[in-house]
């Protein structure tokens, strides 16, 4: 069997691959519809993880879960658009890393609505001006971002699901020998996060022209026939600057989480988290006493943020995660705790249960 002999197969299978994908589309117009009557979410990760984790299962050959989910959320994506054309709010610039995870949970083909700053995208769910937004909560070495939190408690829109992505910075260019680059650009902080990669190859002496985003360092890379850029992936994918190295981070660790924010309720499933903020009263004991109530109707706690009441001197709200719903009857308990003021923020598919 030559090579036109295998195209011939791959073009036969892509042709029964491209017939079957139509019929699930007419299928998921006919869902559509029904839940544009019913008024029901369009989007439902806890179904949507039910599909990859069913088909991760059955499959037998090559494809890993990885790449099962890498493909279905493509496919997920394009089902929603067909379903109704949704708008998703992100924190800005277009090739931000908060694009990149946008990306990663609805797929290439949705539209999408750079945000210059966090609240910002906060304020465009209240006017209903986009349906999702994508906001970073949380990295591993930073800590919480605390515009997030801040937005969370001044708004009232709800986490409907959470993003795991490793961050990644790139070096992308046009020229394929690393000798002739002249400028480097980049964001400030992503070149001092790539310093060890820069010394191996004696880039360090090279100029450097720092940017206000990685959008922009690859925009002005793809300009500039003798440079090159620090930027996220994306970044490079949109200005179609060519990728040199894909990970040259110092700290190959760097996470960050991702919220997905939305105006409705997921439905319970068996990996919930749900977070709330908590005003407690102000005395001594009165954290230790709220911490010893989750322990008392047996709900694991998974994470406590403190952040500071701008308005009253002193003063601090608590961020807390802790695993299932907020239609548990463990929680009901807590919420009938009369002594702090709990506002439940949301319950979400556990995302690093993925």
């Amino acid at each position: 069997m030559n090579l036109d002999d295998l195209r011939n197969q791959i073009d036969t299978i892509d042709n029964q691959l491209l017939k079957l994908l139509n019929q699930r589309m007419e299928v998921v117009k006919e869902v559509g519809k029904y839940k544009e009557k019913t008024k029901g979410a369009i989007y439902r990760p806890e179904r949507e993880k039910a599909i990859i984790d069913r088909l991760s299962k059955q499959s037998d050959g090559l494809l890993t879960k990885e790449a099962i989910e890498a493909i279905f959320m493509e496919i997920f994506a394009v089902s929603r658009n067909l379903e109704l054309p949704e708008r998703i709010a992100y924190l800005g610039p277009e090739g931000s890393y908060s694009h990149q995870a946008a990306e990663l949970k609805f797929g290439a083909m949705s539209n999408y609505l750079p945000i210059s700053s966090i609240e910002g995208v906060f304020k465009v769910l209240a006017n209903k001006e986009a349906k999702f937004g994508v906001v970073p909560i949380e990295n591993n070495t930073d800590g919480a971002v605390g515009a997030t939190l801040d937005s969370l408690a001044k708004y009232d829109s709800l986490i409907v699901a959470e993003e795991y992505m490793d961050i990644h910075h790139s070096f992308a260019t046009t020229l394929d020998d690393i000798k002739k680059i002249k400028r480097i650009y980049s964001h400030p902080q992503g070149y001092n996060q790539c310093i060890n990669f820069l010394d191996e190859h004696f880039l360090t002496d090279v100029e450097f022209v720092p940017t206000r985003s990685t959008s922009a360092a690859a925009r002005r890379a793809k300009e500039d026939p003798t440079s090159a850029a620090i930027c996220s992936k994306i970044a490079a994918k949109i200005h179609h600057l060519p990728i040199l190295f894909e990970k040259i981070e110092d700290n190959e660790a760097n996470r960050t989480r991702f919220l997905i924010l939305s105006d409705f309720k997921n439905g319970k499933s068996n990996f919930d988290k749900t977070s709330i903020l908590a005003k407690l009263d102000d005395k001594a004991g009165s954290l230790v006493d709220f911490l010893q109530k989750f322990k008392d109707v047996g709900i694991n706690l998974l994470k406590i943020e403190s952040r500071p009441i701008k308005e009253e001197k002193f003063k601090s709200m608590f961020f807390i995660d802790f695993e299932g719903h907020g239609d548990d009857e463990s929680f009901k308990k807590l919420l009938n705790d009369k002594q702090n003021s709990i506002k439940w923020l949301g319950s979400y598919l556990n995302g690093e249960l993925k």
